[in-house]
């Protein structure tokens, strides 16, 4: 790990939006000419910071360059009070995602621009204005989500999570303290709520879709779309991404993988990218037999 570290040449990013945010970014570039750009967005709740490793790997393993950054009111683009932060999973899923890939298109040219989403970073791509130019989009642990959906026992903490204290704290509070109830970092209100109503409204094989967002073409990009489920996913399981894999329509690919095939105990919804789940990294990034 040290060794990796001390090779990456590690820039840090101000990313501007088309509607005037500023996201904290973080650029990662191998030690040589990259042979790609890929701008990796994050999970809902989840830090650019949990993603290092992978971005560093990638660019060093791979000779990929890699865009990582925060959402608009997250970690290293937070600005002021939570409770005064408006921002929406819409801001997150439309203008931050096109912002950070705009961003990475002008720093690193001339070179295939690729899409790697985990869970929410895959969502409302084929929604964005501007998706020519994407020469190939991997999703993560990526779907359309409804509380109906997860298994027992976890779906009576999804239950709680939508209609118990959080909802609460939420109304109350202004934004969610996710912190204070022991739910990892804390969220714009209007972020949550879109959320709860995304994950609880009923029907839910078009998502966000009746949401009052654009309606999904992604043929005007017509990039292949591996789309990657894991088996002991319980927060987004297959059902789940067979729904988003509808939004891309024919150039969407499910994969399934099981943990177990790679030595691993367990994976999940938010450890893929984990350091201790490396032996995942090369299937996730290129496939069993993809050349850059």
């Amino acid at each position: 790990m040290l060794k990796i570290v001390e090779a990456a040449n590690v820039r840090r990013r101000l990313i501007k939006t088309a509607d005037g945010a500023e996201l904290g970014g973080t650029l990662f570039l191998p030690p040589f000419a990259a042979r790609a750009a890929l701008v990796l967005n994050g999970a809902t709740g989840v830090p650019q910071t949990y993603y290092r490793a992978f971005a560093q790997w990638a660019a060093l393993e791979h000779g990929i360059a890699v865009l990582t950054y925060d959402y608009r009111g997250m970690g290293r683009s937070t600005a002021g009070p939570m409770r005064h932060c408006r921002a929406t999973m819409s801001d997150w899923g439309l203008r931050d995602n096109a912002a950070a890939r705009a961003h990475l298109r002008r720093a690193v040219p001339d070179v295939p621009l690729w899409v790697m989403g985990h869970s929410l970073g895959t969502m409302l791509l084929p929604m964005q204005e501007d998706i020519s130019g994407i020469d190939r989009v991997i999703g993560v642990a990526s779907g359309f989500v409804h509380h109906g959906d997860h298994p027992w026992p976890y779906r009576a903490f999804a239950l709680y999570f939508w209609y118990g204290l959080p909802s609460v704290a939420t109304r109350l509070c202004g934004y969610l303290p996710g912190r204070k109830l022991g739910l990892g970092a804390d969220m714009p209100g209007a972020a949550y709520k879109e959320w709860r109503r995304w994950c609880t409204t009923s029907c839910a094989d078009d998502g966000p879709l009746r949401d009052g967002l654009p309606t999904p073409d992604w043929s005007r990009s017509g990039a292949p779309v591996r789309l990657i489920s894991f088996s002991d996913d319980e927060v987004c399981p297959i059902v789940c991404t067979e729904r988003l894999a509808k939004t891309y329509g024919e150039y969407a690919q499910i994969e399934t993988l099981d943990p177990k095939a790679f030595g691993l105990k367990r994976v999940g919804h938010i450890s893929a990218f984990a350091r201790k789940n490396e032996a995942l990294w090369n299937t996730l990034l290129v496939g069993p037999s993809v050349e850059i």
